[in-house]
């Protein structure tokens, strides 16, 4: 790295850790980018003339005498028409082996829109997944997770919904992906594709996770560009929020910060509210909507991450094998959006929020009848056949594998609640059980 005039250089190091270094400076600002013997830097904490920067490649190898230059600016990304179809790195280089892009320089991890420029969400997502379409409808300009296990297939349920969802850009934060997990996106949605939809920012396991820190900024930055200078709709997909957690738990334990719950910094709420508050719904149309993975530990949904994850959020999805079906499906106990009644029954069919009542309704009385059966309990005629119902819905409407347009969805609900069961026991409106009851 070679210093332009008037840049700030120092050769001092007063103390370095395995994430941060620190030193005597002055004039420098908090978030400012900075070159510590040629390896990117970012300023943490200012103490007074004491500044800290974590250094995204590590600070092995460094001496107390490696040379510091402060680049005056906080970090930026270029940003043009051009990158569609194009993957980066955590800094915003190329990783696709093509040129550099050209562009208007764009501050990453500015504040949040400002609510007087917001319009309450009303633009139904479909995805094509019925346990979200049906029964936690996604809604342009939300902010929603998958909690999953990691054995879970979660990258595959987000290239999915991105491949169905009807967006015009879909921008991939990729933090922690191994090299097959990158390759797999990048296939996907090019087979998908082409090079009109896909912007990717990517750090991978061969790369320091502290890097991973300015993924979630550099696919925001590109999501206002494309929603607020080219008014489209904008879908990010980060995964995973975990690791990203756990790289901030890394730099702030360098930091000699005292920890939180689970080891995590006391700054873990603002740290995620700041990336999840930048979904939103502009007047003019453009919009930014926010998929996230958070992975947990034993299922545990109470530790720190997706506990801090559940309060800034609108809901989360919840993956679960089910032992039924022997199908991945997305839980309708566990799942909740928080916006599905801004377009259910409103943009999408009258009969939506009956159906989806009634059905889960019938799937909560069949894990009772079920838990009778593991008891030893005699089961009633009832019980029988509400076991049916919830073995087929599972497998032709939960399944994170079966694809169908909202309509389809419904109807196929309407079959199979018409199959096991009467016209009173699903106990909907009789104006829509005259409309869409399936005799057998």
């Amino acid at each position: 790295m070679r210093a332009k005039a008037f840049q700030k250089i120092y050769c001092r190091l007063n103390n370095i850790t395995k994430a941060t270094c620190t030193l005597d400076a002055t004039g420098v600002g908090y978030e400012e980018m900075a070159y510590v013997q040629g390896r990117t830097a970012q300023v943490v904490k200012i103490a007074g003339k004491s500044v800290t920067l974590q250094v995204f490649e590590g600070t092995e190898g460094l001496q107390n005498d490696a040379e510091v230059i402060f680049t005056g600016r906080a970090p930026w990304l270029p940003l043009s028409a051009h990158m569609a179809g194009r993957f980066f790195d955590a800094f915003g280089a190329p990783i696709d082996g093509l040129p550099a892009v050209e562009g208007r320089e764009y501050p990453i991890g500015g504040p949040s829109v400002n609510p007087v420029r917001r319009k309450q969400p009303s633009e139904f997502i479909a995805t094509g997944i019925a346990g979200i379409d049906l029964n936690n409808s996604l809604v342009s300009g939300q902010k929603i997770p998958f909690f999953a296990d990691p054995d879970q297939p979660y990258n595959q349920v987000l290239a999915l919904i991105a491949l169905r969802a009807k967006v015009d850009k879909i921008i991939l934060g990729g933090m922690g992906l191994t090299r097959d997990d990158y390759l797999f996106f990048k296939n996907t949605f090019e087979k998908g594709y082409g090079q009109s939809k896909i912007i990717g920012f990517i750090n991978t396991t061969d790369k320091s996770p502290i890097e991973m820190l300015l993924i979630p900024d550099m696919a925001l930055a590109a999501a206002e560009y494309y929603a607020v200078e080219k008014n489209e709709k904008v879908l990010v997909l980060l995964t995973d929020m975990t690791q990203y957690a756990n790289a901030l738990s890394i730099v702030s334990n360098r930091m000699d910060q005292i920890p939180s719950k689970d080891s995590m910094p006391g700054s873990l709420y603002s740290d995620l509210a700041k990336i999840y508050e930048k979904a939103v719904q502009f007047p003019d149309g453009g919009n930014i909507t926010i998929l996230a993975v958070t992975t947990l530990s034993g299922g545990d949904i109470t530790h720190a991450i997706p506990d801090n994850t559940g309060y800034i959020t609108e809901g989360q999805l919840f993956l679960r094998r089910s032992s039924d079906v022997n199908k991945v499906i997305v839980d309708p106990f566990r799942s909740l959006s928080r916006l599905k009644q801004l377009v259910i029954g409103k943009v999408t069919r009258k009969d939506h929020p009956q159906v989806m009542n009634s059905a889960i309704r019938l799937y909560a009385d069949a894990a009772n009848s079920k838990t009778k059966m593991e008891n030893g309990f005699e089961l009633s005629d009832y019980d029988r056949r509400v076991l049916q119902f919830a073995e087929e819905y599972s497998r032709n409407i939960l399944a994170i594998d079966v694809n169908l347009e909202v309509e389809e969805m419904l109807e196929e609900t309407w079959r199979i609640m018409s199959k096991y069961l009467s016209r009173d026991e699903v106990g909907i409106k009789q104006e829509f059980v005259d409309k869409y009851w399936v005799e057998s």
